[in-house]
């Protein structure tokens, strides 16, 4: 009896163990079970009000995260795209903001002030280091690393407006002393390139897709996630358009259960213009139809066409 005791006092520990670990697997894929379809075309997306993509096409899937079992409109921290097949277009100055008000916004970050542009074909980034004060700036290339990020590579560097291979190795400094890896979320540094994971630099709702293309195009840089979606196979749903389909999801006080909602453009002549904080009244200013078998069809009058007490709304606070 008493050597049956020892036993079971070794053994709780790691039964204990193995029961959480597939408490959290069960978690997990209940998460998972619980996603929404979601298909794009043809979308202006505002993350903030100073960061915004072009989504030419897109396919993934809403997964719940959190306490929550489904996605909720109404909460950006409620869900996070998963991206099966996409093209996103991020500009120049929308990238550059990204880095300094999300990236490198702490005291303790070695960069700030950064600006961005593309400027033939290739990517130039000024800032100042924020050790000293010492303004840079690198012109280079951009590309898709083997685990689907981003690589900015930097074909030349200048800091104090030298040339900064001699300045580096004056003072012993590296590209990979200003990153050090792990001391910035979402970036990386190799020798003189810097590596950016868009699922962690990019403010909620939160990406995730391996990148597997990437080039620059006029002032943007375009990602291809993933396996590109068939235009041929959107030309059911023409005009520009976000689809949702599947489970359950949730927008103001509605809760729809097995969802068929598709967001449409009033305006297709040019891309929908859409801002998560601010559907409500983008949804106020247009109108609302449902299908027989009670799927809503909801035509959105664009964000950036909105009067002035709407758009005044955009400099409100939003909550994080």
């Amino acid at each position: 009896m008493l050597v049956s005791r020892k036993l079971a006092y070794f053994l709780l520990p790691g039964i204990l163990l193995l029961a959480g670990a597939a408490v959290a697997q069960e978690i997990a894929t209940a998460k998972k079970d619980n996603a929404v379809k979601v298909q794009m075309r043809n979308v202006r997306y505002h993350f903030t009000d100073q960061v915004t993509v072009y989504i030419s096409a897109l396919r993934g899937e809403l997964i719940p995260i959190g306490e929550n079992d489904f996605p909720v409109f109404d909460d950006r921290n409620s869900f996070r795209l998963r991206i099966s097949g996409g093209e996103i277009a991020i500009g120049a100055e929308s990238l550059a903001n990204v880095l300094n008000s999300y990236v490198f916004s702490g005291q303790s970050s070695p960069l700030k002030s950064i600006s961005i542009a593309i400027e033939k074909g290739k990517l130039k980034v000024k800032g100042k280091l924020r050790k000293g004060d010492i303004p840079f700036e690198t012109e280079g290339s951009v590309s898709a690393t083997p685990d689907g990020k981003i690589r900015l590579h930097s074909d030349k560097i200048k800091a104090l407006h030298l040339p900064a291979k001699g300045l580096m190795e004056l003072f012993g400094i590296e590209m990979s002393d200003f990153i050090k890896t792990g001391k910035v979320a979402g970036v990386q540094a190799e020798k003189e390139d810097l590596i950016l994971d868009p699922q962690k630099i990019l403010p909620p709702p939160h990406i995730e897709g391996p990148i597997t293309a990437i080039r620059l195009e006029g002032g943007n840089i375009v990602q291809i996630f993933g396996t590109p979606p068939n235009h041929s196979e959107e030309k059911a749903n023409a005009g520009n358009y976000m689809a949702y389909r599947g489970n359950r999801l949730r927008f103001g006080k509605l809760t729809m259960n097995d969802a068929d909602m598709t967001l449409l453009d009033m305006d297709p002549k040019d891309p929908f213009d859409f801002y998560l904080d601010h559907y409500k009244e983008q949804l106020a200013a247009g109108y609302t139809k449902i299908t027989l078998s009670f799927g809503l069809r909801v035509f959105m009058k664009d964000f950036d066409k909105l009067g002035r007490n709407a758009r005044a709304q955009q400099k409100a606070p939003t909550t994080r």
